[in-house]
Formats: structure tokens, sequence, C-alpha cells
């Protein structure tokens, strides 16, 4: 029989609760996180560092990791991929309010997949796709200093006018260029609340895997640098140390291609998603055809992955609260999600997209949805 679905949100508080205790702490105001009062916090979200993978590398994080506690990890919510939970990090909202729910979705008003990451051009405004203010804007009307500090590349990418809207840009190639532009934040007058991106741990994993000797790498660097930004705080400040999602391994071997079983494609007609949570779209969009599909799935696929429609999913609270109307159909009709080291591809694809990432993420599983939440200085 196929296993129940999982919740997405199994901690008390989520990656939706940061930025928003971070404004109010900023206002000397109450919050969920409890954060007492303070004049700048810095907000690190480290791409890809999962709670499981700092403990377990624990002895190359040896600032990090005796910090990590069941108290000091989250959810980041669902799906776990960056576009969406930085959506939810950014906002205070989860997905079915600010309407980015995956990574690649359905965009009906062109009848196209649009990647929510890269794919964003003159058909799919940041301003209107994704729905919700972001945490930025508020603190910009609040008086507070809002700045994003990330590599050069994003700085005027569709996704960061999506969800980074209202603060101030900041570039640095390094990693160690974003952490001195974050102690020079440090040192401005003023209450200020920074975002401070590092994308390096994710990039490796995918290439690499999370538990190769250069993601490895990658931490060590990554622990010193917030030992050193750690230094340079003053009675009034905080950090905030966290992540998008965790990384799950999976070797080629463990790639199913789910096109050469006929009937698990029968009234497909797009494919969303990414290969740990795919988003299918069908031909005839019925709630009775997304059951018939859904129950093939589960048949063929349901020992190894969490499958449902989407009533199911949104009734599951996979997507957090009431889903917006208008961001329905962006939903797949029938989602995917895997619950064992598994990747869906499509062999029919001849740029075989995707198929060399090793580190990979989008599930429910612990390893992909747990993430730490390590506080530093004034908040600590």
């Amino acid at each position: 029989m196929p296993p129940m679905l999982p919740a997405a949100f199994t901690t008390r508080l989520s990656l939706a609760a940061v930025l928003p205790s971070s404004v109010d702490a900023l206002l000397s105001a109450e919050n969920p996180l409890g954060l007492r009062p303070v004049e700048r916090i810095i907000v690190v979200v480290v791409d890809g560092l999962g709670a499981a993978s700092l403990r377990a590398r624990s002895g190359h994080a040896r600032f990090l990791a005796p910090l990590l506690t069941k108290q000091t990890t989250i959810d980041s919510g669902f799906p776990t991929t960056t576009a969406a939970a930085l959506a939810t990090l950014c906002t205070g909202t989860t997905p079915g309010t600010h309407g980015l729910v995956g990574y690649r979705v359905l965009d009906s008003a062109s009848d196209r997949l649009v990647n929510q990451l890269n794919g964003w051009d003159d058909r799919l405004d940041p301003a209107t796709w994704q729905r919700s203010q972001t945490v930025f804007e508020r603190a910009a009307r609040s008086g507070i200093h809002a700045y994003a500090i990330g590599q050069p590349r994003y700085s005027d990418s569709g996704f960061t006018r999506a969800v980074l809207r209202g603060a101030q840009y900041l570039s640095g190639k390094r990693v160690a260029d974003r952490f001195e532009a974050a102690r020079n934040i440090l040192r401005s007058p003023g209450p200020s609340l920074t975002y401070l991106y590092v994308s390096e741990l994710d990039t490796v994993a995918h290439a690499s895997g999370w538990e190769s000797p250069a993601w490895t790498a990658e931490l060590e660097g990554l622990d010193a640098e917030v030992v050193g930004l750690a230094r340079a705080l003053g009675r009034s400040d905080g950090i905030i140390v966290t992540a998008d999602h965790g990384v799950i391994d999976v070797p080629h071997t463990a790639h199913v291609l789910f096109d050469t079983a006929p009937e698990l494609v029968d009234g497909v007609e797009y494919v969303g998603g990414e290969p740990r949570c795919l988003q299918l779209y069908l031909s005839d969009r019925s709630g009775q055809a997304a059951d018939r599909v859904a129950s093939v799935w589960k048949d063929v696929e349901g020992e190894r992955s969490w499958i449902a429609t989407r009533d199911e999913a949104i009734d599951a609270g996979w997507f957090g609260g009431p889903v917006a109307d208008a961001v329905l159909p962006r939903i797949g009709d029938v989602i995917v999600a895997a619950r064992r080291r598994v990747a869906y591809y499509d062999s029919r694809d001849p740029a075989e997209s995707g198929r060399n990432m090793i580190g990979q993420h989008g599930s429910l599983t612990p390893e992909e949805t747990r993430v730490p939440l390590i506080r530093l200085g004034a908040i600590a």
C-alpha cells in the first residue's frame, strides 16, 4: 500500500517566520522567533545546507555544528527548491500565497513551462508573478535599511526582482567579499536588515555531492567566514544562519526513466517541478483525470515516492495555508515526491537535463526539509 502523505511542516516555525521576526526585532516588537530588540540583523542564507549534512560534517564546522540542536532546526517548507523556499523566506508567506510553487511550473497564460530561477522574460513579470509584499519592502517603509548581498550575476535577475525587491543589492563575487560587505554594514549607522546569500555549497553539491571533499571544503570556508562576522558584531547586532533546503546525493544508477513505462506518461502534457519532485500537468485537467493518473503512478512508484493529486497536496498543507485562486493552475495536477534515494528523468529529453547532478532536493524527506536556524550575537 502506498504511504500516507507526510506533513510539509513538522516544526512550530518555518522559514516564513525568519525575516518577519527579524524586522519585528529591529522595531522592538514581539515576534514569532522571540528575538530580542536589536539594531542590526544579518541573515546568512546558505543554499543547500541541510541540518543533516551539517550534523554529519560537524568536525568540519567546529563553530556552527555545536550550535545545531533540535531547538535550532526548522522546516524550510515545500517544495524544497530554491525558488519556492527563498520566496517564502523573503515574503514571510507560503507558496500557496506568493505563487512560486516549484522549480519549473506551468504559466497557463502563455501555455508553457517556466523556470522560476532563471527563466524570466518579458512574458513573466516579477512584480506580479510573485504576489506578496517582500519583507524588505516592509522594512524600508519602517525606516530600516534593507540590503541583499549576493553574486554580481544575480543583481538584476528576474528572480531577484521578484523576491528581493525593496532591498539595496550589494555584489560580492567571492564568499569572502560578501562577508566583508556585511561587516561594512555593521559599521554603518541606523537599523538595518541584511540578507547574505551563499550559493556555493549548493553548486558544489549538485556537481559533486554533499558527501564529496569539495563540499566539505566549502563548509569549512563558510564556517570560518561566519566566525569572522560574529567577531565583528556590536552589542546590538545579531546574526541568523539558515538555509533554503538540504540535499540528498542520488547516484546515476538511481535515476528512474519514468517515460519508459508508457502508462506513466499517458495523458501527461507537461512535466514540471524537478527530478525529486515532479509536477505533472495533464491534457485533461479535470479531477477525474488526475485521480486516474495518480492511481497509475501509485501502482508503479508508490513504494518509493509520495504521490498526490493537486487537491490532496493542498489538503495536506504542502503549499502552506489557503492556496490563492491565481496560484492553483501553477500547481501540477499530480505531484510525485521522492521518498527513497531516487530521481525521476524523462529519457525523451535530448539534452538529458540535470542527468549529471549528484546532489538533489525538492521533496519532503527530513534531509531535504530540515535546515539550521542558528542565532548569534544579541539575539542568541
